[in-house]
């Protein structure tokens, strides 16, 4: 057996794995393949036509290298591992990315870039731009603010703010998230797009936007400084600031850049200017920072050139995407509006069918209320009517008996004027019964003062018969004695004749006057008793008169209630006093 039988035959490809800020994809490459091989796989895997920006990055020792396009792949100091892992990233920042960046996938390789490194603290970033960045981001992830579907917390997973600017105020999660959706709500209407497009437009503005730092020392005095590459040229800046250059070499005042080893120089298109010169102690950091210079160099000078004619094509071809994109996003606002609306007025349709809903079925129910209101009311005016026809009816004997009771009224009144008279009569009766009481009681009083007036008459008369009397006794005392001589006859006869006729004339006056006096006093005891009689009679007939005019005001009343439809209890209403002064007159009569 030979010895080229002997020899392991060498693979043909190896496996690489790529990296991009949004993805990972991993390719078989041929060994003959050259760095530029690999590099136009990837971008045409992505999509890219900006070539120029980006390229690939992998790590060598304690630094990182960019793969050379020139050169196989294999034959450079990649990483042996198995796949080689590589960084597809930008290597040259533009100036004025809005004028720029064409292509939006450029665009957005650039974001996702610019926006590690600020997370990163690669850029400094002051923590009010950081929050309006933050913003943007938000903006180009979720689309325009919605009140209902983005509700608090919906950022607690998202970084995006730097660690030192949360650890540099005592504000909480919550608190950031509060003044980055106050910035957010304010973005409503902007594109993905659009809003990468200004997330980067307000990062290149800051100073440490698109600068690659590398630790050099200056000759003579061997003082550590940092040398800063951009797209703008050369900066060089003390080791503890690398926001603000201590000296500046623009490449539009840059001669030439010449580098041996370790040492570089940069000479100024002003002669008059002196030649800077730095070192640098690692050769391989030496060979980056020159390809760095060439780089931006060259796309400072093409930025100053007239577009070529791919540029010209890519831009025509992205301006025309724009405005397809800007209308397709105005019909998809216009349509996303209608739709809105549309849903709003399917929300305002149902609601008010939900209203109609409601109101039928309070309509139903108000009308099978409605209809239990009309039987009810039906049966109210039947009884109404029964209540009418009985109230007609009672309003009808109401009438008759109104009619009746002015009848009676009118009797009353007729009855009552003839009670006024008979009262009146009575009155003058018990006027005329009063004088001649009072005159018979005058008569009494002279009947009594004859009487007494006789009695005194009497009792002097038996005086003087008591005395005729005593003288007597002598004379029967003389006759049983001796007889006197005898009185002339005509004497005696006179004196027993006149003694006799003055008794008899007063015993005969006593009896006359007292049968007057006892026929009068009969007389006045019957007529008082008969004018007594008369009174009680009178009495009576005032208060049956008064009992039936009560039981008429009382009937009266009850039908007048009646006929309103009060059942109240019928109201005694006191006579008039009219006839007080009667009353008292009898009462007067009565005690007599």
């Amino acid at each position: 057996m030979s010895i080229l039988g002997l020899k392991k035959k060498q693979p043909k490809t190896f496996k690489v794995k790529v990296i991009t800020m949004d993805a990972e994809m991993e390719f078989s490459c041929e060994v003959k393949w050259k760095g530029k091989d690999l590099f136009d796989l990837v971008c045409r895997t992505v999509g890219l036509r900006e070539t120029w920006f980006f390229g690939l990055r992998y790590t060598v020792k304690d630094t990182y290298a960019w793969l050379k396009p020139e050169k196989r792949v294999l034959d450079q100091e990649v990483p042996k591992d198995s796949p080689i892992t590589f960084h597809f990233l930008a290597k040259f920042f533009p100036e004025k990315v809005e004028e720029e960046l064409v292509q939006e996938i450029t665009q957005h390789l650039f974001f996702l870039q610019v926006k590690k490194q600020i997370l990163d603290e690669e850029i400094f970033c002051s923590p009010e731009a950081s929050v309006l960045l933050a913003s943007y981001a938000v903006q180009a992830k979720y689309g325009d603010y919605d009140p209902n579907f983005h509700k608090p917390g919906f950022l607690a997973q998202d970084e995006l703010l730097p660690k030192r600017v949360l650890m540099q105020y005592q504000m909480t999660a919550d608190m950031w998230e509060e003044k980055i959706t106050a910035w957010y709500a304010e973005h409503r209407g902007i594109a993905r797009d659009e809003a990468e497009m200004e997330y980067l437009k307000i990062a290149q503005d800051l100073e440490m936007y698109g600068v690659s730092y590398f630790a050099i020392t200056q000759n003579k005095r061997d003082t550590d400084l940092l040398l800063g590459v951009d797209a703008q040229g050369l900066h060089i800046y003390s080791p503890n600031s690398k926001l603000n250059p201590n000296k500046s070499f623009p490449w539009s005042g840059i001669r030439n850049i010449s580098y041996s080893e370790k040492e570089f120089t940069i000479k100024p298109l002003d002669k008059k200017k002196d030649v800077f010169k730095f070192y640098s102690s690692q050769l391989r950091v030496n060979k980056l920072i020159l390809q760095l210079c060439i780089g931006n160099h060259d796309l400072f000078m093409r930025r100053r050139k007239v577009d070529s004619i791919e540029v010209q094509q890519m831009k025509a071809q992205a301006k025309e995407e724009k405005a397809c994109k800007k209308m397709e996003r105005q019909i998809l606002a216009r349509e996303k509006q209608m739709r809105e609306e549309a849903e709003r007025a399917k929300e305002e349709m149902e609601r008010r069918l939900f209203q109609l809903q409601d109101e039928a079925r309070l309509s139903n129910e108000a009308l099978l209320r409605s209809e239990e209101t009309a039987d009810l009311l039906a049966e109210k005016a039947q009884i109404a009517e029964e209540e009418a026809k009985l109230l007609a009816h009672k309003a009808a004997e109401a009438e008759q008996d109104r009619q009746r009771l002015e009848v009676t009224a009118m009797k009353t009144k007729e009855e009552k004027r003839l009670m006024e008279q008979k009262m009146r009569e009575a009155e003058q009766l018990a006027v005329k019964l009063v004088e001649q009481s009072e005159r018979r009681l005058k008569e009494a009083d002279h009947l009594k003062q004859d009487l007494t007036e006789a009695k005194d008459a009497e009792r002097r008369a038996k005086q003087k018969l008591l005395e005729i009397t005593k003288t007597t006794y002598p004379l029967i005392a003389a006759y049983s004695a001796p007889p006197a001589p005898p009185a002339p006859p005509e004497a005696a006869d006179f004196a027993y004749e006149s003694t006799s006729t003055r008794l008899d004339f007063k015993d005969s006056d006593m009896k006359r006057l007292s049968m007057e006096i006892e026929r009068e006093r009969l007389e006045y005891m019957e007529k008082s008793k008969h004018l007594q009689d008369q009174l009680k009679e009178l009495k009576t007939e005032i208060e049956s008169l008064k009992l039936e005019e009560q039981q008429q005001q009382a009937g009266v009343y009850s039908l007048r209630h009646e006929a309103r439809g009060y059942n109240h209890e019928p109201v005694y209403i006191p006579h008039s006093n009219r006839n007080s002064a009667y009353m008292s007159q009898m009462a007067f009569f009565e005690e007599v």
